[in-house]
């Protein structure tokens, strides 16, 4: 019959949120249902009653009736017209109470059983199977908690074993238990329509062959309205049988091909292989809940992508609530103390990280390698489970190196339908070489058989050793970060430029030149494809400061510069020309004359590889701009010095000479005759106005004679 729901038993065994809010809504149904049964049943029975007890009246009537001619009234007499009348009233309602005790049988049989036995019978054996679903289900989330506590440290396989069977069990009774659950719900749609029809149908059949005797033209309508109700009444009846068949077929189908899916884990790795090509994932995972400054709890829930987006949704609720945004975040596994199969997602920003739990290790890779999909958003393509193939299927061929840029640009040209898809979606695969290095080989570029190292390690870690020994002898304290005591906070103060990016490092090898454009692309192809082929998620987070002295990585927690690079070491840098997050600069180690070593490291930040490069670009250029000022203010200083010198000379020149005029000054003046008395015998003593001035044109005369 159109029009009737039902709930799906395949989706029994995954116990979705979904799944459990329609169960919700058949529960309410069967509530709704039960409630106005049993006013139903009350009313029902109140017309049973009434008619019994009419039917009893009508009894005690007639035989009233009949014993009127018993009764001795004293001032009645003997009436036979009234007795004769009373005795056919008392045969009529005597027939009558004949048909109202039919009718009550009728009503006992064709009335109140049917919905008795659907009060009594369907509607109880619903509320104790879901006492038992709910008990199953319960044994089941303390079976599977029992199973995710295992302590990794301590395995113990008796423990395990126990572990393993109880979840098989439990999930087993309640996959059951909610198949058989479900298929009485089901039924249960069918049967209200009969549980409420067949009473009718018997009530009124009832009161019609009831008022037969009397009410042929009333009889001929009912009967054409009831023969139609009876006739739908039969093939809703029908179609129930049919469906109950088809369920239990489904039931029987079902354990028989669900059974290996009841344990946590699968036993047969091989059996099941993890699946790489996902861009949609959904299932009940554990989420790590910090509840104090230290202390953690563990939550199951059940997640699923959305989009871009990761929702999670608890048991009764309605929708699902968001948890982070995956488009651009990194995942990774990470090792856990009390937890096994966990795995890391870390927003693009990296101010949201989720720690998230699997059942068994071929779930926590698939929903890796789905959120890492996703992150790539090739969900946003049409065919996404394709183009998420090739991407793997690029990254596992790009280990293995072409002997020439030409070939392995051939190797890697896409076909004229994905070629669109595949160059706006693939990230892990290097840009095409430009068609001057086309020719070189690969060794040209990249030193072969070099190691790629992934992790961050400090090249002044190498000379911790004679640094703490040097410490140790003259009494100060040794940095372990490598960091100087001073120097460097004044160089950043004294800096320009400050730029502060995210960035996460990918990884960095050892290359031959840096001439070329291309050796950046070519080693950032070498390291993500070693990362896809090896399965590496973890990267390195670090705070990349651009200034206009130096490159450094900060660690975001303390604080503490893990790398310093000099700019003047840094003599390339670019970025990606697919993917603008991933960039990458080569440097020559500051390790002498003799060291002629690059290396280039490739980082991933959150879309601003082009502003970073630009970055460092225009710290190079303050870098030499300021180095060009500083020699042209040097120049301008020795200049000012020499004519500072040369003032000096001049004036030191001209005391010289000050000095020679008075010296020749004061032996003329003692070579001169004394002053002749006068005439009176005085003698004449000049002023020292008339003195001086005859000094100065003594002076004037002889600086005259040296003039001339």
């Amino acid at each position: 019959m159109p029009g009737i729901e039902k709930l799906p038993i395949e989706e029994t065994l995954e116990d979705s949120p979904q799944t459990r809010s329609l169960l919700g809504v058949f529960e309410e149904d069967t509530a709704a249902i039960s409630n106005y049964c049993t006013q139903l049943y009350q009313a029902m029975q109140r017309i049973y009653d009434a008619q019994n007890e009419l039917s009893a009246a009508t009894h005690l009537t007639s035989r009233l009736l009949k014993e009127y001619d018993k009764q001795r009234f004293p001032l009645g007499g003997d009436d036979e017209v009234m007795s004769s009348t009373l005795q056919q009233f008392a045969k009529v309602i005597d027939e009558l109470s004949s048909c109202h005790a039919v009718l009550s049988t009728q009503l006992a049989d064709a009335m109140m059983f049917p919905i008795t036995q659907f009060k009594e019978r369907d509607l109880k054996e619903i509320l104790t199977l879901k006492e038992v679903f709910q008990i199953s289900s319960d044994d089941h989330d303390t079976a599977i908690n029992r199973y995710s506590r295992l302590s990794k440290r301590r395995d113990n396989d008796k423990l395990r074993a126990e572990a393993v069977e109880d979840v098989y069990t439990s999930r087993k009774k309640q996959h059951q238990t909610m198949m058989h659950y479900f298929c009485s719900l089901n039924t249960l749609q069918y049967k209200k329509k009969t549980a409420l029809l067949e009473p009718l149908l018997g009530y009124m059949q009832a009161q019609i062959s009831f008022f037969k005797l009397g009410s042929e033209n009333l009889t001929q309508q009912w009967e054409d309205f009831l023969g139609t109700i009876g006739t739908s009444v039969q093939n809703v009846r029908r179609e129930m049988e049919e469906e109950v068949g088809q369920m239990q077929q489904t039931i029987q189908d079902m354990e028989r091909s669900c059974d290996p899916l009841y344990a946590p884990c699968d036993p047969d790795p091989a059996h099941s292989p993890v699946c790489r090509n996902l861009t949609r994932k959904q299932g009940y995972l554990y989420i790590r809940n910090k509840t104090g400054l230290v202390s953690t709890s563990w939550e199951r829930q059940y997640f699923f992508t959305q989009g871009g987006n990761l929702m999670q949704q608890g048991r009764g609720e309605v929708a699902g609530g968001l948890v982070t945004d995956l488009d651009n975040c990194s995942v990774m596994a990470v090792d856990s103390d009390d937890r096994r199969f966990c795995f890391q997602v870390t927003s693009f920003d990296g101010k949201k990280v989720v720690t998230l739990q699997s059942e068994s290790r071929k779930d926590c890779e698939e929903w890796i390698s789905t959120i890492n999909n996703i992150s790539k958003r090739i969900y946003l393509s049409e065919n996404a489970e394709e183009l998420a193939a090739r991407v793997n299927q690029s990254a596992l061929e790009a280990v293995t190196p072409s002997p020439s840029f030409q070939q392995r640009h051939e190797s890697m040209r896409p076909s004229s339908k994905g070629r669109a898809g595949r160059a706006s979606s693939i990230s892990s695969v290097g840009s095409e070489p430009s068609p001057a290095l086309s020719v070189l080989s690969l060794d040209a570029l990249v030193a072969p058989e070099t190691p790629i190292q992934f992790d961050i390690i400090s090249p002044i870690s190498e000379e911790n050793s004679a640094q703490s020994k040097t410490a140790a002898q003259s009494g100060r304290r040794s940095n372990p970060f490598g960091e100087s005591g001073g120097g460097t906070s004044e160089d950043t103060e004294d800096s320009i430029l400050h730029q502060l990016f995210i960035v996460r490092f990918l990884g960095s090898m050892e290359v031959k030149t840096a001439e070329s454009a291309d050796v950046i692309s070519e080693t950032m192809r070498q390291i993500l494809a070693a990362r896809a082929i090896h399965n590496i998620f973890r990267m390195t987070e670090s705070h990349l400061l651009v200034t206009c002295d130096c490159l450094k990585l900060i660690d975001p927690q303390t604080q503490v510069t893990r790398l310093r690079f000099p700019l003047s070491t840094v003599l390339q840098c670019s970025s990606h020309q697919d993917n603008k997050r991933l960039f990458g600069f080569v440097l020559q180690p500051a390790g002498g004359r003799g060291d002629s070593r690059l290396v280039c490291y490739i980082f991933e930040s959150n879309n601003d590889g082009e502003k970073i490069c630009d970055s460092i670009g225009l710290a190079q250029q303050i870098a030499f701009h300021s180095e060009m000022d500083r020699k042209a203010d040097e120049k301008k200083k020795e200049q000012d010095k020499a004519k500072e010198k040369q003032q000096e000379e001049l004036s030191k020149q001209r005391q010289i000479e000050k000095d020679l005029e008075e010296q020749s000054r004061l032996i003329a003046a003692s070579s001169r005759p004394a002053n002749p008395p006068g005439s009176d015998g005085q003698f004449l003593v000049l002023s020292n106005s008339q003195s001086e001035d005859s000094d100065a044109g003594e002076e004037g005369k002889k600086r005259g004679e040296s003039e001339a």
